[in-house]
């Protein structure tokens, strides 16, 4: 008989989830985060913003997880109190040859089941952001922003509340299929102070984040096979001088890039109003260390992509933010789109349920993805 019928391996906000539904199910689970605290990663390195699900290919798991997600995790933060501000998005054409994208945009939204979708002209946008340059734009007005890293921890309070062990400092070195339960090999935290285990687990739900290709590999999975190899992305951010602050109200996005690479250059609010910039696409060497440093010479970059919707910026108002790392599988190189995966395994690995490549829109959409592994664990 295994020690505990569910290991999560990773504390973001998708493992934080997963624990508090399975643990609100009623089964003995242990979340595991190797870092000295839950969401210190990627959950609160980004620019926190809930997405529509507008930008995904029609029936892939970005697009039904993300639609789907944003009303349960409004919910989830209007229940307990997470500041959560739906403000709206503006993804502005600049020139009018950018006008037919985002009719194309919008055409992707509908069919995704977006809820508010709506093309506006130059009148309409001036209205509602006199401060911003367009010739027309795509509304969304459920598109919001929030504090992800307090979402995160109230799903962990969540899962404890429900009996389940919560342990920081705890990183996973070892999974083994033993009979019909999984090995999980746990190592002392660095410093000390307490000892490292092992323990025994019906299920196993890698949810890793930057680092879940490799719990895959220890799991025995090829992933190069799969294409599940993660090449890290660093996102950073400039934030724009108080001296604007409240000159925009809303998010404000550029039309994409055609290569799928970012979503452009774009203005964040976050849940207080501060104004910044972010993030980009710095693609990082492969086993890179988690180098969060902001390179002052990225801002010209930065300057010159707002300026062509944000008249008023000048040069001086950016400096650099934060920056955040986000695990995208290599695939995209080749594919052009590089789906989430939320994979059960089967057979000889029965057991493990794998969530790699949680990206954007991953924080919309950890409700959804924490559901959809849940079902799978109770059923």
């Amino acid at each position: 008989m295994a020690d505990v019928d569910v290991t999560v391996i990773g504390g973001g906000i998708v493992g934080c989830a997963v624990a508090a539904r399975a643990a609100g199910d009623g089964l003995a689970t242990v979340l595991l985060e190797r870092g000295p605290q839950l969401a210190g990663g990627t959950t609160s390195r980004n620019s926190e913003v809930v997405h529509g699900g507008m930008y995904y290919p029609t029936d892939s798991l970005k697009a039904q997880l993300c639609v789907e997600g944003r009303r349960k995790l409004r919910t989830f933060c209007e229940v307990n109190g997470i500041r959560y501000r739906e403000c709206g998005k503006l993804i502005v054409a600049v020139e009018p040859d950018e006008l037919p994208v985002l009719e194309e945009i919008h055409a992707q939204g509908e069919i995704n089941g977006v809820e508010g979708l709506r093309l506006i002209d130059a009148t309409e946008v001036s209205s509602l952001e006199p401060e911003v340059r367009a010739v027309g734009a795509l509304w969304s007005p459920h598109t919001a922003v929030m504090d992800a890293e307090a979402c995160a921890k109230a799903y962990g309070r969540k899962a404890q509340t429900a009996s389940a062990q919560v342990l920081c400092g705890a990183e996973v070195v070892g999974l083994s299929l033993e009979a019909d339960s999984w090995r999980v090999e746990v190592a002392p935290p660095v410093g000390g102070g307490r000892e490292g285990w092992q323990h025994t687990s019906r299920w196993v739900v890698n949810a890793a984040g930057l680092y879940a290709d490799r719990v895959a590999e220890l799991a025995g999975i090829d992933v190069d096979a799969r294409q599940w190899r993660l090449r890290w992305v660093k996102g950073n951010y400039f934030a724009i001088s108080p001296r604007h602050d409240g000159r925009v109200g809303r998010l404000v996005y550029p039309v994409p890039p055609r290569d799928g690479s970012s979503l452009g250059t774009h203005l964040c609010l976050d849940v207080a109003g501060r104004l910044r910039l972010g993030p980009d696409v710095e693609v990082l060497p492969p086993r890179a260390g988690e180098d969060y440093r902001v390179d002052e010479e990225r801002a010209d970059d930065f300057y010159r992509g707002a300026r062509r919707f944000l008249p008023f910026l000048e040069r001086e108002d950016l400096t650099p933010d934060m920056s955040g790392l986000r695990p995208r599988r290599v695939a995209w190189w080749t594919e052009g789109f590089a789906d989430f995966v939320v994979a059960r395994e089967s057979s000889d690995r029965q057991g493990l349920i794998n969530l790699v490549g949680i990206e954007s829109p991953g924080l919309t959409a950890a409700p959804a993805i924490a559901d959809r592994v849940g079902d799978w664990l109770s059923g």
